[in-house]
């Protein structure tokens, strides 16, 4: 077991302050485990409740506000996505004087499929989202291991990398054919597995609906539904393009990655590193594992984070802005970053950055001007503060 700290202490609090708290995140990150663990550490009563489990569904369904309204200390609600009509019974009884209970709910959906949780509990609910293993909890001798085999828990403690790929590929497998179905989309599965893999061969790309759709036969509307669903369940990362009146012209279609390296490289049939490392598309992983090591370091919140890009080819890969702050990131997978690029002057100049932290998988942190340094990634825990609470 890997204790998962952080994760902990932002729900043990967020319980003190609301009625109702949502823990989502992909399926098999570890949000049940995480769950008890928080039981555990409040010291109350804990009634837990599987929305997988059919007898507690259909108690559930049949009498939601009978069934948790005795209930006191905490409760955990797992699998709520498969019951969203629930939230309304939440909202009574978050909205009671007296609060004998509070409600940890856990969700492999975020709260854009979840609507009815934001319409039905504003005001009484708080989410937090919780992604698998990140470098301050697995340390960063074991970079290279998350890098390949990506962050869920059973992936990367698998005993060997042939059975962790086994893991991986049943995973994929196991959300295509089920958990889809519990998100309420009809899509085919080897249909909606083929525009995964499709995402996969172009990860870290910009978007482009009308090419996906033309190469799959189906509408752009269709593509762009996918990509809210396979997003929505954290499967894919959509990162949105910054734009602001610089006179110039900049991309406006947001990138996409596959959330998980792990998962990348499952649907790329990458199995070793010995394979990763000749892989046309190595380059483009590297990007995408730092980015979300960078913004799990940060705390940053998808709303905070961007790329851009010019039509002229000025581009940064990772803007953070948080509140007046604008931070800047380039990612290069060599191990001494010692020059400034064209692209990455226009950027400190056109988007007033506050610093630019040039990313690599190399020892050394270092400054390479005033503003600007080379950060390697194994050293983030040391070398990058997360960002102030509020910011």
């Amino acid at each position: 077991m890997i204790p998962r700290h952080r994760h902990t202490r932002a729900l043990l609090a967020l319980l003190d302050r609301n009625p109702v708290v949502a823990l989502l995140g992909a399926r098999q990150v570890g949000k049940s485990t995480l769950a008890k663990e928080v039981a555990r550490r409040r010291g109350t009563k804990a009634t837990v409740l599987d929305l997988e489990s059919p007898r507690d569904l259909d108690r559930l369904t049949a009498s939601p506000l009978s069934t948790l309204e005795p209930a006191k200390g905490l409760v955990v609600l797992d699998e709520v996505q498969r019951l969203p009509d629930l939230f309304p019974t939440l909202r009574v009884l978050a909205d009671r004087k007296a609060t004998p209970a509070r409600f940890l709910v856990l969700g492999n959906a975020s709260p854009h499929l979840l609507r009815q949780s934001s319409e039905s509990l504003a005001g009484r609910i708080a989410f937090h989202e919780m992604a698998g293993f990140a470098l301050d909890e697995t340390g960063a001798g074991a970079m290279d291991r998350l890098w390949l085999r990506g962050s869920f828990p059973r992936s990367f403690l698998a005993d060997s990398d042939a059975e962790s790929m086994r893991w991986r590929l049943d995973f994929v497998r196991t959300f295509l054919e089920r958990d889809v179905a519990g998100l309420g989309s009809s899509i085919p599965p080897a249909q909606l597995r083929r525009f995964w893999a499709m995402v996969a061969h172009a990860h870290g790309g910009i978007w482009n609906a009308s090419g996906l759709g033309r190469s799959l036969g189906v509408t752009d509307a269709s593509v762009k539904r996918w990509l809210d669903l396979l997003s929505g369940a954290y499967v894919l990362r959509i990162l949105p393009a910054w734009h602001e009146n610089l006179g110039k012209r900049q991309v406006k279609a947001p990138k996409v990655y596959v959330a998980d390296s792990g998962l990348l490289h499952a649907l790329l049939g990458v199995e070793t590193r010995e394979h990763l490392d000749v892989h046309p598309e190595v380059g483009a992983s590297w990007e995408g594992f730092a980015i979300s090591q960078i913004v799990e370091r940060l705390g940053a919140r998808p709303d905070q984070c961007h790329f851009w890009r010019t039509h002229t080819g000025a581009e940064l890969d990772l803007l953070v802005v948080a509140g007046r702050r604008r931070y800047g990131f380039e990612f290069k997978r060599t191990d001494t970053p010692a020059a400034l690029t064209r692209s990455m002057h226009v950027a400190l100049h056109d988007l007033k950055l506050d610093r630019l932290d040039v990313v690599h998988p190399g020892p050394h942190t270092y400054e390479i001007r005033d503003g600007v340094r080379a950060l390697a990634l194994r050293r983030i825990l040391s070398d990058l503060d997360p960002l102030r609470p509020g910011a």
